[in-house]
């Protein structure tokens, strides 16, 4: 069977996250959404997304497949539900469609279809930004679950100190120093070639990626994702680094989202609770204002590429789209346009040669290339937000 994961009805939702990938490469708990298909699966899959992105995640279709939702996570029950998927049946919960088979070239009604509603309590979902690091907990445990089962761990080592052992999995090639390693709430996950230094202080769920590092005296709270060849430092509650980004130094990040190729400069600071205590609001795409997240603690939304200096701070809810270079005393406002370039004094436009120029170097020292497919993509996102910027 050929399996295509689609952005659904949410994916405006997920800006800016979503302006350079799709959906299902999302990564929440350890793995991306699409990784944990294709474990579950056991096929590789591709992609029905925006066409500007459709050059580096294209489609496949063959003459029988299986499209799904990417913004469900998979379990062993619905999986087999969306195994099981014969010619015109689709899994929905309640009016969103889950799962669907089609033939190629078949026009989709599902009115024509024979609709299976999927009763299951065991849905996880992201239809948020908030949503990522909210449920992180959860899909960390799940994911230690899917990684581990049948599986032996290495050792921790002895010269640390640890907390329910049974619940912490040390991949090869990890190195390990004088820590504290606490899995009594929660897994820890250490990958691949990872390194957690001296001092560090982790309580689980706590997902370590491939090739990661925890810097000294680092202080890591529940429910966090460092993602690959990504830097942790200082103190960080329940927050997620999708990958190849730094928070190396002290500062505290805490219920945030950094997308792919952040650095956040040293003794940065996001507040994650308001003066008041109330709701916090978020930037909203589709509405153009601030939306209610149903929340009391939600801190930094940081789009791909975008970087802040050296003691910057960034109020309750804010949201940085893609590419942007924050400096400057004070805080910036709350919603900060992809391509800006300034902060609380003043933003004007960050030139996409310019912050070309700068990706090129940065993905460099992680021995990655700035491909002219990644150039396109951020063009189509520079003229997609730039009616947000002022100049």
């Amino acid at each position: 069977m050929n399996y295509i994961l689609f952005d659904g009805t949410v994916r405006n939702q997920l800006l800016p996250f979503t302006f350079t990938r799709p959906v299902a490469d999302l990564r929440i708990g350890i793995l991306t959404i699409r990784e944990k298909w294709e474990k579950y699966l056991g096929y590789t899959t591709t992609t029905v997304t925006e066409d500007y992105l459709g050059e580096k995640w294209p489609m496949v279709e063959m003459n029988d497949n299986i499209l799904i939702n990417g913004s469900f996570l998979p379990t062993e029950n619905l999986v087999k539900m969306v195994k099981g998927l014969s010619e015109n049946q689709a899994l929905f919960l309640d009016d969103e469609p889950i799962a669907f088979f089609s033939s190629e070239g078949q026009e989709i009604d599902f009115d024509s279809f024979d609709v299976l509603q999927y009763t299951s309590d065991d849905i996880l979902r992201v239809e948020n930004t908030w949503d990522i690091f909210s449920k992180n907990h959860e899909a960390i445990t799940r994911d230690f679950e899917l990684l581990t089962a049948g599986r032996k761990s290495q050792p921790v080592p002895k010269h640390c100190q640890v907390q329910s052992p049974e619940h912490i999995f040390i991949e090869e090639g990890a190195t390990i120093h004088f820590c504290s390693l606490n899995a009594s709430a929660g897994p820890i996950y250490i990958g691949k070639g990872s390194e957690i230094m001296e001092g560090a202080l982790i309580r689980g769920p706590f997902a370590l990626c491939e090739g990661s590092t925890v810097k000294m005296g680092a202080k890591i709270y529940t429910g966090t994702t460092v993602g690959p060849f990504s830097k942790i430092g200082g103190e960080v509650n329940n927050s997620v680094l999708m990958g190849y980004s730094n928070k190396g130094h002290d500062g505290f990040l805490g219920n945030s989202v950094l997308g792919e190729w952040c650095n956040l400069g040293a003794d940065t600071n996001t507040s994650n609770l308001k003066n008041n205590y109330t709701e916090v609001r978020l930037w909203d795409y589709e509405t153009e204002s601030f939306a209610n997240t149903g929340l009391q603690f939600c801190g930094l939304m940081m789009g791909d590429h975008s970087k802040c200096g050296i003691n910057t701070m960034f109020n309750t809810g804010t949201l940085v789209g893609v590419s942007a270079n924050i400096f400057g005393s004070g805080f910036p406002r709350n919603f900060v346009p992809s391509f800006s370039w300034g902060g609380k004094a003043g933003v004007t436009t960050y030139k996409t040669d310019k912050a070309f120029e700068v990706a090129q170097v940065v993905m460099a020292r992680r021995n990655v290339g700035f491909t002219q497919t990644d150039a396109r993509i951020l063009e189509q996102v520079f003229e997609l937000t730039k009616k947000w910027r002022r100049s």
